[in-house]
């Protein structure tokens, strides 16, 4: 998926405001200006987009963290490996963190997206790559979890088929 997208997709699902999530950006060590902000949340063939890479949405999930969950320690705040390969698994590990989501809320959050997925198969996304039982997370995969998310923290009535 696209960072860009998830971005959106997370602001509305957390209903965040571009204060919270300026704050947000802010609370990882990241100053980032309502131009900024405004540029990285337009779609692609918006004019004024903005790419919102790797570096800068850790920064953001890092700071989703420190949000919800407080500050760790007499840290920074500064995201470590900004530069580092940002996956679906990775994006999902800090969201789960941040929101701290047990494996039940996890698998309740992927049923209101109508994904039914055992709990090996769950926590097969969490494992380390090199693990024999690791399982990449793909880009359904997390378009399904932020869908659910969005249903299950804006108690959005699903329609029944």
């Amino acid at each position: 998926m696209i960072n860009n997208d998830i971005l959106r997709r997370l602001r509305y699902a957390l209903d965040l405001s571009d204060p919270a999530m300026i704050t947000i950006f802010k609370l990882s060590g990241h100053d980032i200006t309502q131009q900024e902000l405004i540029g990285i949340l337009k779609k692609e063939e918006e004019t004024g987009y903005f790419d919102c890479g790797n570096a800068l949405m850790t920064l953001f999930l890092d700071g989703l963290i420190i949000h919800k969950r407080g500050q760790k320690g007499p840290a920074s705040g500064h995201a470590e490996n900004n530069d580092a390969l940002l996956t679906n698994n990775l994006i999902l590990k800090k969201l789960r963190i941040a929101l701290e989501l047990k494996e039940e809320d996890l698998l309740a959050v992927m049923k209101l997206a109508d994904v039914v997925i055992s709990k090996s198969e769950l926590s097969a996304l969490f494992r380390n790559k090199g693990h024999k039982n690791f399982k990449e997370c793909g880009d359904q995969f997390l378009r399904n979890f932020l869908k659910g998310l969005t249903i299950r923290s804006r108690n959005i009535v699903p329609h029944s088929n």
